[in-house]
């Protein structure tokens, strides 16, 4: 039972208050407390999926230029860097944890950079995609200019009318990315261009077809490391597939819908990642948040609210791989804080190291 509260002695008659002021009292200390939890970043509205025991997280926007099109953001260790792109800059860029400074670099010949990869046994080095082309590049993450070594692949004449999009490496080194269709050629949503691939021997193979924005990878690793999750936007799914020997991707389903009640959300699917315990982060361009879905209940159990509206891709990072950073993009003219990079603290939970890829 609660204790009295708002209980005040007239010195001269020494009565307690009138029950009105007990009632004033307390709708004061509730509307204190509700407007504390709203500044932690408290979800502001909870349904019968989301437990009352996930509400605490802060956000904070980092020391970085804006970014057009921000994506890919990727966590190196040994660095301490968050690296990442802007695709239509184009840059390659490093967020220096302890020197608080983003460092951004350009690459001679690109007119799209759509993601960043890690090399193993190369540090400096960072294979990219490039227009349709997938690039070894080097850079020494100060410098104002990245370097291409070689390219890996090209997509050729054929595929002149696609741009690689979200690309990431697999707990084995494999590197998969997708492509999608020129916005300047049209509708990408509509004229569903793109496809999924992995990398091999110099080859691009496909493993998927008939895609609208080839977007998030992810996979279900320490538990099932041949289990991958995948977002096509226009889909407005995400998508889970079994990994072959080989890694082709088979036995393709419907991890989660994000319809709402079988219609559009009003936004899509971006980029993803996903947390020690399975559980994944989804970007949500056009949403203003990421949402984290149970790995178990595939249930929302948890919407990050972001104060933009074109959220990108996440990833976790800093020293205890207990911070989750978000790309995000101005396009279209947003205002600020549109396309800056941001930090989600408190969130309670662990990611995983990034992966590299074996050349």
């Amino acid at each position: 039972m609660m204790s009295p509260i708002g209980r005040s002695r007239v010195e001269s008659q020494g009565v307690i208050a009138s029950r009105s002021s007990v009632i004033t009292a307390l709708c004061w200390l509730l509307c204190i407390g509700a407007l504390e939890c709203f500044a932690q970043g408290t979800l502001s509205k909870q349904s019968e999926t989301m437990p009352n025991d996930a509400t605490y997280y802060q956000v904070e926007q980092l020391p970085a230029p804006r970014s057009r099109l921000g994506e890919g953001p990727v966590w190196d260790i040994e660095s301490k860097s968050l690296f990442y792109v802007d695709i239509q800059t184009p840059a390659v860029l490093r967020y220096d944890y302890a020197a608080k400074r983003t460092f951004s670099a350009t690459l001679e010949g690109a007119t799209t950079i759509s993601f960043i990869a890690l090399v193993a046994g190369q540090p400096d080095h960072f294979v990219v995609g490039d227009d349709n082309r997938v690039s070894l590049i080097s850079w020494n993450g100060r410098s104002e200019q990245a370097n291409r070594v070689r390219t890996l692949v090209d997509l050729g004449d054929s595929q002149r009318h696609v741009r690689f999009n979200d690309g990431k490496v697999d707990p084995t080194g494999r590197l998969y990315a997708g492509t999608m269709q020129l916005d300047t050629l049209g509708d990408p949503y509509v004229q569903k261009e793109g496809q999924l691939f992995r990398y091999e021997n110099g080859t691009m193979v496909v493993q998927k077809q008939n895609i609208s924005i080839s977007n998030g990878l992810t996979w279900d690793e320490p538990h099932n490391p041949r289990r991958m999750f995948y977002i096509d936007s226009a889909a407005l799914d995400v998508k889970a597939f079994d990994v072959a020997d080989n890694g082709d991707l088979t036995n393709e389903t419907v991890f989660y819908d994000l319809r709402t009640n079988g219609s559009d959300p009003g936004y899509v699917g971006d980029g993803m990642t996903s947390d020690a315990d399975g559980n994944l982060y989804v970007a949500t361009w056009g949403g203003s948040k990421v949402m984290k879905i149970d790995k178990s209940s595939q249930k929302v159990v948890l919407e990050i609210k972001l104060p933009t509206e074109q959220i990108t891709s996440v990833a976790f990072g800093g020293p205890q791989l207990d911070e989750l950073f978000v790309t995000t993009s101005l396009n279209g003219g947003k205002p600020a804080p549109a396309g800056a990079l941001f930090r989600v603290t408190g969130l309670g939970v662990k990611g995983k190291p990034m992966h590299k890829m074996i050349l």
